[in-house]
């Protein structure tokens, strides 16, 4: 099965050390790691990489698997709101019944990359956890295992969501903008009006 895997570790060192581990599961041919990283969130939100293996694909290229794009989403301006309402706004994409089940898949993936902490993300294509949680246990650190199936649509989703809302900002500033060229033209029409006397009654201010 193709997961994505986020770990985190009471000690950093451990965190480089897991990185290790699954690179060598990967040479026994015990998984197929299709790229691993590991980060570290700093104070203002950001994801920085430390070391990765395999061809991540970060930065928008178009190589390379989910673990570039989780990190380029996790440590980008989505990512802070991950923390809040965009775990509903992905539930309410997928037309979710139960308000419990809008915890998203990337809503738990950033809450296990700590700030100041190094955290160890990866793609695995693994026939059962088992090697790789011994792997992760015996260095203390905390799993959190999704299917990449569930990653990907999630990621389309906040995709679509981004996209959906830069429509609506564009609309609602061309409304405010031909609203406010309506009210100055309004208003130099009512200048121009009463320069001319235009609408007075004939007769007007005559003795």
């Amino acid at each position: 099965m193709d997961n994505v895997i986020s770990v985190s570790f009471a000690e950093d060192a451990n965190a480089y050390e897991a990185l290790t581990n699954l690179k060598e599961l990967d040479n026994q041919g015990q998984v197929d790691l299709a790229g691993a990283a590991v980060v570290v969130r700093e104070e203002d939100g950001k994801l920085v990489i430390k070391d990765e293996v395999g061809d991540i694909g970060y930065a928008g290229t178009a190589t390379g698997g989910a673990v570039g794009l989780l990190i380029g989403i996790l440590g980008g301006p989505l990512g802070v709101l991950l923390g809040g309402a965009t775990g509903v706004l992905v539930g309410s994409l997928f037309d979710l019944d139960d308000a419990d089940d809008t915890d998203s898949v990337l809503e738990d993936m950033s809450r296990s990359a700590r700030v100041g902490h190094a955290t160890l993300m990866a793609e695995v294509s693994e026939d059962s956890p088992d090697a790789v949680d011994a792997a992760i246990n015996r260095l203390g650190g905390t799993i959190l295992r999704r299917p990449l199936d569930d990653v990907e649509a999630e990621i389309a989703a906040l995709e679509d969501a981004q996209r959906e809302a830069k429509k609506a900002a564009r609309k609602r500033l061309h409304e405010q903008r031909r609203a406010e060229r309506k009210e100055k033209i309004d208003a130099k029409i009512a200048e121009l009006k009463a320069k001319l006397h235009i609408g007075r009654p004939v007769g007007a201010g005559s003795s």
